[in-house]
């Protein structure tokens, strides 16, 4: 029994859940999502409380159970309160800036690094220095926010490069004489 597949999604008033062909569309203040139903996964809606459960009893249904569950909820959660990230950039020049819709980094290499935003993610730079990216997909969100840091990830000696604000890293002391 799936612990996480077998509680309730609370849907809120201003969030519409629809089903059909296969096809969760959810629609709420911050944008619409949409997200293939596994077919060994059913979906039950009454009042506001979304459920789910397994199709058949299989092992693979079980799993699904809990995945799609936990998906359906971030996707109710994203339309209505979205989600968001913090990047910080630390070093000595390192710094970003947003041209357009395109993220320009400033990271130590010969060139600028432009990355594209993606469609449903807003970006807002900081002092130069701090990334916030908000958007109601969660996976997309994560995704752009995981490339954003690939870029220079923090190194272990003095902290520079792009890191999630929330992140620790481990520190190593240099060369003894």
């Amino acid at each position: 029994m799936s612990r996480v597949g077998s509680s309730a999604i609370t849907i809120p008033a201003d969030v519409t859940l629809s089903h059909e062909g296969g096809v969760l569309v959810v629609k709420g203040k911050k944008g619409e999502l949409s997200a293939p139903l596994h077919s060994d996964v059913s979906l039950s809606v009454e009042e506001n409380v979304a459920t789910l459960a397994p199709a058949r009893d299989t092992r693979q249904a079980k799993a699904l159970w809990g995945t799609m569950r936990a998906n359906l909820n971030n996707m109710v959660v994203g339309v209505s309160e979205g989600f968001s990230r913090k990047l910080e950039i630390n070093g000595v020049g390192y710094r970003a800036a947003m041209q357009g819709n395109k993220l320009v980094l400033t990271l130590g290499y010969s060139h600028p690094v432009e990355m594209d935003v993606p469609a449903g993610l807003s970006v807002n730079v900081e002092n130069n220095t701090n990334i916030f990216i908000t958007g109601a997909d969660k996976q997309v969100l994560g995704q752009f926010a995981a490339e954003v840091r690939a870029k220079r990830p923090p190194e272990p000696f003095k902290g520079k490069g792009v890191k999630y604000a929330d992140e620790y890293i481990v520190r190593k002391e240099g060369k003894k004489k």
